[in-house]
């Protein structure tokens, strides 16, 4: 790369990044719905093109890194053997929690422009759902070619997709309200919490005394395990969880709808 072009790859950096400050200290001080392109290009120091070569909406400002995290989640998955295919999902999603956490202040900011601007509280659901499906995409296959599929794999491989997401929303959001000043330790114990959930069934036939909530766990899935008590916040929803998955077990019929 010479000289001139890095200097305009810095100064394309260094704009796109005046405009995010800028976007979110102008929705912070006036308002989301009061806050115009103009202004914050004006308060950036660019000009209307230039932020629209950014950026296709304002509402994308609030979302900038959006589509390469989304990315960055399929790249993982992607790279990842059948055999560590859990370590794979968990590794994914930390991805996303370590940036909102490098994200620090513009983080919590998003979180308020979230919590009170509908339009961007469905925007921030959407792209929740585009997370949900790359999780499943990848869970689904896992599901299939390493667990055999079987009656209520699909059904399966949505709760376990929706159980990732959970459990990531509820580690970060606990550290956007200041609740805790660990969330990557959390993190770590959430997933446990996923995995040990969606671990493999015991096979039919078993003892009586042999729950049917008991976990027949490989050897090389153990580190990844934690009691689902050790993190009582979250318990309750994997314990639904738990109860809509063993339902589904119990009824051969039931079918992916889409």
């Amino acid at each position: 790369m010479d000289k001139l072009t890095a200097g305009t790859s810095a100064a394309v950096g260094s704009s796109r990044e005046r405009m995010i400050r800028a976007a979110y200290e102008l929705f912070e001080q006036r308002g989301f719905e009061k806050t115009t392109v103009d202004d914050i290009a004006a308060r950036a120091g660019v000009g209307r093109t230039t932020f629209f070569r950014a950026f296709a909406t304002k509402e994308d400002v609030i979302f900038p890194d959006h589509d390469s995290l989304v990315a960055s989640v399929r790249e993982r998955l992607a790279a990842a053997t059948p055999s560590a295919a859990l370590v794979a999902v968990t590794e994914a999603a930390r991805l996303v929690l370590l940036h909102y956490l490098a994200e620090g202040d513009l983080a919590r900011s998003r979180y308020r422009l979230t919590s009170n601007v509908p339009a961007l509280r469905a925007r921030e659901i959407s792209g929740q759902r585009q997370y949900q499906r790359t999780f499943l995409a990848f869970i689904r296959t896992w599901m299939t070619d390493e667990m055999g599929g079987g009656e209520g794999a699909d059904l399966r491989a949505e709760l376990m997709a929706d159980a990732v997401v959970t459990a990531h929303n509820h580690v970060l959001r606990q550290w956007l309200r200041s609740r805790t000043t660990t969330p990557e330790a959390d993190f770590d114990v959430a997933m446990r919490a996923v995995v040990a959930l969606f671990a493999p069934r015991p096979p039919a036939g078993a003892q009586a005394g042999e729950s049917d909530h008991q976990l027949r766990v490989p050897e090389q899935w153990l580190p990844l395990l934690v009691r689902i008590e050790d993190y009582p916040e979250l318990a309750s929803q994997v314990i639904e969880l738990e109860r809509i998955r063993s339902r589904a077990a119990d009824q051969p019929d039931w079918r992916d709808g889409r």
